[in-house]
């Protein structure tokens, strides 16, 4: 069993990309310092480490309690707008409750959300797309077929129809976000997979007797991750954007948990006299999907082996 596993590694080596083993210590560099070179890398990865930051911390570095009311001061303004009658760091909200505070707490509700959904969307989707494009025939076109029919349904309009009849929590939203991403997985995966299973080391371990999950999980899936890796930076973003809206339309979690979205949604009658109350929860929903959109442009760069070399 030795000798077939350094066989196989040094096949597989052999096989891979140039760009995807960083052969040759000349051209290797640290993902670090070419994050540091990406300027717009930077950006993202610091945006989405604020607000892993503030969602892991949440209980301990906000100010005020989010869901305590003060009906002596609706509509406050931000402190350093209004240094007389301002309160807080980004104001209060018609209830007297402090903007900053649930902006924080909302953030944990979002990333748990899109964590958990994408997670959910690549254990889902990459097994299928490693078994479809494995076995191919009949399996495959059972599972494709699957992925085409989802995709020709508005999926935002069929996860609304489904969680307003089974309520709007928020395992429920979890699992529908998950289950609704997985088609991009399963073809991104299985796309590779076409071309890594042509490749000496898959057909020597074929030849050698390992089993079907040990080929596919062990020699095939290291090798075409990479693609997965960025599609799921970049679909993040749009997980969020997903649970806001379904948020301010009043089918998110819990009404007692504060959201970015139903913060929005709560606030578009008082635009005119107090603008603080939707714009900061707004903003918050941009500077996330931001984050993770220019961290996952940069993801893409580096795990391109077509842009091995060039400068970033």
């Amino acid at each position: 069993m030795p000798i077939l596993n350094k066989l196989l590694v040094g096949l597989s080596l052999r096989d891979k990309p140039e760009g995807i083993i960083g052969a040759g210590k000349k051209n290797r560099r640290s993902l670090g310092h070419r994050l540091w070179v990406n300027r717009m890398g930077v950006v993202g990865g610091v945006l989405m480490l604020a607000f892993l930051v503030g969602a892991l911390l949440g209980p301990w570095i906000t100010p005020h309690d989010p869901v305590a009311i003060d009906l002596s001061r609706p509509f406050a303004k931000p402190i350093w707008l209004d240094m007389q009658e301002g309160a807080g760091i980004l104001g209060k909200d018609n209830l007297g409750r402090d903007i900053f505070s649930r902006v924080i707490v909302g953030s944990r509700t979002s990333l748990i959300v899109a964590f958990s959904a994408v997670s959910i969307g690549i254990l889902s989707g990459v097994t299928l797309g490693l078994i479809a494009g494995y076995k191919r025939g009949l399996v495959d076109d059972i599972i494709m077929r699957v992925a085409d029919t989802q995709t020709a349904i508005p999926f935002l309009v069929l996860l609304i129809a489904v969680i307003a009849f089974l309520g709007g929590s928020l395992m429920n939203m979890i699992l529908f976000l998950g289950l609704g991403s997985w088609v991009g997985f399963a073809r991104l995966i299985r796309g590779e997979e076409l071309s890594i299973r042509e490749r000496d080391y898959v057909h020597a371990a074929q030849a050698l007797g390992a089993s079907d999950l040990r080929i596919m999980f062990r020699h095939i899936l290291p090798n075409g991750l990479q693609p997965v890796i960025v599609a799921a930076s970049l679909s993040f973003g749009s997980v969020i954007l997903t649970e806001a809206a379904l948020s301010f339309l009043g089918l998110g979690v819990a009404t007692q948990i504060p959201t970015w979205g139903k913060m929005v949604a709560d606030s578009r009658d008082y635009v005119t006299v107090a603008w603080h109350l939707s714009v900061f929860p707004a903003v918050a929903i941009m500077l996330v999907v931001l984050g993770a959109n220019l961290f996952g442009d940069w993801l893409r760069d580096v795990l391109d082996p077509r842009l091995k070399g060039k400068r970033l």
